[in-house]
């Protein structure tokens, strides 16, 4: 059988770098070959454009501005998965999140393909399901903390928390995003289906990579959803993916903590969900690394669903 042609634009960025180890690998060694360009030609938009139209699939890693520079210049027949934020809410294009409802079909006859961002991905695989089954209304007042490794910041980023000089402060959690405007807020909101943008607070930490995104609930919201509905609902809604893991309600670690690192290294997405005494409340978490489910492992799972290959392939 062919060799798929496969060509990353923006190999050089932490995700593309990342999906370029995947491919050559050898899980691919007999199913891809990657395409390469000249450092000039990185530089010229009608050089990347020419590579990209003789690939059957592309991997945009790039700004979302050099993205949206391209893609007029892109042959209908070329497969594109862009893992930047410029298309992911864009009609005509698909959304890359395999397990909700009716997105593997969906990507089986995709030709544009937006992989999800980071937060988003942990935000979304909690609050869909609820919006989706009828557990919450679409008006819920939602709200989402988000823990993130340094990585997820790209090289400028890891630089300044790898440097031997510490700057001042980076040395515990900073929050970011202080202005209720950061960019995965327009997919966390279409998505999942919610009548408006959730209060979003994400924080950087001086650790490398793993994610952790929780949502409360307040039960008296939910017109008579109990927590045990809730969890047995999830479980149900990602009964059979391989890459994600619902826990039953309040199965917690037996010293009470989650870590936001304990899945790094991983593709896999697990759910924690804990509820008050009372039924009160809940707490929604899901647990991933940022730069597996979160990125990289997240568009090589949709790679492959385009491709036709075993949906793992290259997963770790």
């Amino acid at each position: 059988m062919p060799k798929y042609k496969v060509f990353i634009d923006g190999s050089a960025g932490t995700t593309g770098l990342r999906i370029h180890e995947r491919l050559a690998g050898p899980a691919f060694a007999d199913k891809i070959e990657l395409l390469t360009i000249s450092a000039e030609g990185r530089k010229d938009v009608n050089e990347r454009a020419k590579v990209i139209n003789s690939a059957d699939l592309a991997f945009l890693c790039l700004p979302d501005a050099a993205s949206k520079e391209v893609m007029p210049l892109v042959s209908e027949k070329v497969k594109i998965l862009d893992t930047s934020t410029a298309f992911r809410t864009a009609p005509g294009w698909t959304y890359g999140f395999p397990e909700l409802r009716g997105q593997r079909e969906a990507l089986k006859t995709a030709n544009r393909v937006a992989v999800p961002g980071c937060h988003a991905s942990g935000f979304i695989a909690l609050v869909r399901p609820l919006i989706e089954l009828g557990l919450a209304p679409a008006d819920y007042p939602f709200t989402c903390h988000s823990l993130t490794g340094y990585s997820g910041g790209g090289k400028k980023m890891i630089a300044e928390y790898e440097d031997d000089e510490l700057p001042l402060g980076y040395d515990a959690p900073r929050a970011y995003g202080l202005t209720l405007h950061h960019k995965h807020l327009p997919e966390m909101q279409a998505v999942t289906g919610i009548s408006a943008a959730p209060i979003f607070c994400p924080i950087v930490d001086d650790y490398y990579s793993g994610m952790e995104v929780t949502v409360p609930l307040r039960m008296d919201l939910l017109h008579g959803t109990t927590p045990q509905q809730v969890a047995e609902s999830m479980a149900a809604y990602y009964n059979g993916e391989g890459q994600i893991t619902v826990h039953p309600l309040n199965r917690i670690p037996a010293d009470g903590m989650i870590s936001a690192g304990a899945l790094q290294g991983t593709d896999k997405l697990e759910i924690y969900l804990t509820a008050s005494p009372d039924g009160s409340q809940m707490l929604l978490i899901a647990l991933f690394d940022n730069l597996g489910k979160g990125s990289s492992g997240a568009a090589v799972q949709c790679m492959n669903v385009l491709l036709g290959l075993a949906e793992t392939t290259g997963l770790e």
